[in-house]
């Protein structure tokens, strides 16, 4: 799938993974819009790495025009 038609499913809160990223990406997620010390939180991405780590990512040029996106399902 295209980044175009995964992200509504990301935005449904569905986790996604490109099949060409051979590193240790388990999945990308949206944060849904959140408060943090009494301030509002934009909805931001998360990516998941298999360390058990969660960093904050923002697509790439080459994420975006990417066509290997596809949904995680276990």
């Amino acid at each position: 799938m295209t980044f175009e038609a995964i992200l509504p499913y990301l935005k449904k809160g569905d986790r996604v993974v490109r099949t060409g990223w051979e590193g240790t990406e388990l999945y990308v997620q949206l944060q849904p819009m959140s408060t943090f010390e009494g301030d509002q939180l934009n909805p931001y991405f998360l990516i998941k790495t298999e360390d058990e780590a969660f960093s904050m990512w923002s697509p790439t040029d080459c994420d975006i025009l990417a066509e290997d996106w596809e949904l995680v399902t276990d």
